[in-house]
């Protein structure tokens, strides 16, 4: 979100590890880094068939575009008109699906192309994105994900993401991975685990230290991105205006 945004949600605080939890928390080992365009305002990240694809944000300078992963080059890309600010992405059936903000307009895209071929409605703003092969789960900001019908477009089911009693607010890119929703906080540094039925967190991913504070070009530099390449079950993460994409693999900590 935008830095200006910021200043609405004052307990958010700013990048650091999992809170104090019973579930378990996990560490990381990076595998591979990769470059990556450090202008992106990453909203949304995805790998479909090998080839990744993302989506940033900011009004004016919306995008979504394919990335060669190994060199971090921008193979082709399609900017969305200025009043729209670009949010999460998902595949679906051979389509790309992206969100915009405060708009409440869907696109739905050719996955080659990357031209609009239908648009749809939601209320509300639009954050992360992704599906679990019968659903679009969406998030907003808050501790609630939507479950979209794909075919009406209508959310079918709406669950909050709990960590005991205390809900976990700030839900951002999201991202299907082995039954379960995996999630970025906003403004941390650290993921989350969900049962997508219960809403009850799993498990943390604690990736302090991944990208120090120290040497982020600004405030609203966070991690921020999650694709898992099923195929291959290679786990990438990024974040806003971060200069490397990472492979990671999740260990004990």
């Amino acid at each position: 979100m935008l830095l200006a945004l910021f200043s609405s949600f004052p307990d958010s605080g700013c990048a650091g590890g999992p809170p104090a939890t019973t579930a378990p928390v996990f560490g990381y080992r990076v595998v591979a880094s990769f470059p990556h365009d450090p202008a992106a305002f990453t909203q949304g990240l995805v790998v479909v068939d090998g080839q990744l694809f993302e989506g940033t944000g900011n009004y004016g300078a919306s995008t979504l575009r394919r990335v060669d992963l190994a060199t971090g080059r921008v193979e082709r890309e399609t900017r969305l008109a200025p009043e729209l600010f670009g949010e999460g992405i998902a595949q679906w059936h051979g389509w790309l699906v992206q969100l915009t903000w405060r708009e409440g307009l869907g696109l739905i895209r050719d996955r080659d192309s990357l031209e609009t071929r239908e648009t749809f409605r939601y209320q509300g703003e639009g954050w992360g994105l992704t599906q679990d092969g019968r659903h679009w789960i969406m998030s907003d900001g808050t501790a609630e994900l939507r479950f979209l019908d794909p075919e009406s477009r209508r959310v079918v089911r709406r669950l909050t993401v709990r960590d005991g009693a205390r809900s976990i607010r700030f839900l951002n890119e999201l991202e299907y991975i082995a039954g379960e929703v995996w999630a970025n906080v906003w403004h941390q540094d650290y993921l989350v685990r969900i049962d997508p039925d219960s809403g009850a967190v799993t498990g943390y991913l604690d990736l302090s230290g991944l990208y120090p504070e120290s040497e982020r070009p600004s405030r609203e530099a966070v991690l921020n991105g999650i694709a898992h390449d099923a195929a291959t079950d290679r786990l990438y993460v990024t974040g806003k205006y971060w200069p490397r994409l990472y492979q990671i693999e999740v260990v004990p900590r």
